[in-house]
């Protein structure tokens, strides 16, 4: 499942508007390094056409990829929880336009409206779960002896 379809099913049509009304439209070249694990989390995007790699750095090996996102996918979610650091990077594999938000002024709105606040946070965990998973499969296909066992 998407992160699309999460924010279309989890987000009532009021708060999908509310959150789009932060939007500001962004595009990002091939290379673009859109954030590096540990550093600051504040901002986040939703992504409208393109490619983004989610990797995950390994001390003394190429840091691999653990997923890669495109349309209406979530990029970032280390923004929503403290210390707000993130827990991966980001690099722009295929020319990449979309959606960016600034997380403050989301945490913001959330922290001001509860509702509004919970639908965030259950899509965005959602998302988390997600991505826990994927660097899970992901990490055991390239380390693990017989893989993750994913495979039939």
């Amino acid at each position: 499942m998407t992160s699309i379809t999460l924010m279309d099913t989890i987000l009532p049509a009021e708060h999908r508007e509310q959150l789009m009304g932060l939007a500001r439209e962004v595009s990002f070249d091939v290379g673009t390094r859109l954030f590096e694990e540990g550093r600051r989390a504040d901002r986040f995007w939703i992504v409208r056409t393109g490619v983004v790699a989610l990797d995950l750095h390994v001390p003394g090996r190429r840091s691999p990829v653990i997923e890669s996102l495109g349309h209406g996918e979530l990029v970032g979610w280390s923004w929503h929880f403290a210390p707000y650091v993130w827990q991966f990077g980001a690099e722009v594999t295929h020319p990449v336009r979309a959606w960016e938000f600034d997380a403050e002024t989301v945490r913001e709105m959330c922290a001001s409206d509860p509702e509004f606040g919970r639908a965030v946070a259950v899509w965005v965990g959602r998302v988390v779960a997600h991505r826990l998973h994927a660097a899970r499969v992901r990490l055991l296909d390239l380390y693990a002896p017989h893989g993750s066992g994913d495979q039939p």
